[in-house]
C-alpha cells in the first residue's frame, strides 16, 4: 500500500483495518514508524507543498485537506507554514484568478463575479485578499450595463 501512495499514520491503520478487521496492527504501525516509512510530520510537508503548488490551493484550503487525512493539528500548522515559506500566497491566488478568467464567460455580470469570488475561498484564500486581487483587475469590472434598470425603477417608484 505504502508503494502506492504516501499515508499518514491514522490513515494507513484505517485502510488496514478494513484489510484487516480482526487483527491487531499496533506492532505493524510501530515498525513500520520505526524504519521511516510512516512519517506524519514528513507526509504533511510534502502534501501541502504539493497541494499548493500544484493545485494552487490556499492555506486555509490545505488545513482542511490535511485535516481529512487524520493528523493532528500541531502537525497541520507546521507543515502550512513550511509550505508557504516557499510559495507565496498572493502568486497562488493570482494564478488561481487567472485560471477563473479564463473559464468566464462574457458579459461579465455581479453573479458571475459572486461566483468567481466563492470559487476562491473554497480554494482557500481569505476574503480580503480576494477581494483585492479582484479590484485591481480591470477587466473584472462589472459595466454600467449589467444593472437592472428595471428593477431599480420600480425601487424608485416604491
Amino acid at each position: 500500500m505504502l508503494a502506492r501512495r504516501p499515508y499518514s499514520v491514522a490513515g494507513l491503520r484505517r485502510a488496514l483495518e478494513k484489510k484487516f478487521p480482526s487483527s491487531d496492527l499496533t506492532d505493524v504501525i510501530a515498525r513500520l514508524r520505526q524504519i521511516g516509512y510512516l512519517d506524519d510530520k514528513k507526509f504533511a510537508e510534502s502534501y501541502a507543498l504539493s497541494l499548493a503548488q500544484n493545485r494552487s490551493y490556499g492555506p486555509y484550503r490545505v488545513r482542511r485537506e490535511l485535516k481529512s487525512k487524520l493528523l493532528d493539528y500541531d502537525v497541520i500548522d507546521a507543515a502550512v507554514e513550511k509550505a508557504f515559506e516557499s510559495v507565496s500566497e498572493r502568486t497562488l491566488l493570482e494564478r488561481a484568478v487567472d485560471k477563473k478568467i479564463r473559464t468566464l464567460r462574457k458579459p461579465l455580470t455581479r453573479p458571475k463575479l459572486a461566483s468567481l469570488c466563492q470559487s476562491l475561498i473554497r480554494r482557500g484564500f481569505r476574503a480580503d485578499d480576494i477581494m483585492k486581487v479582484v479590484r485591481s483587475r480591470p477587466e473584472l469590472t462589472p459595466g454600467a450595463k449589467d444593472f437592472d434598470l428595471a428593477g431599480l425603477e420600480e425601487d424608485e417608484r416604491n
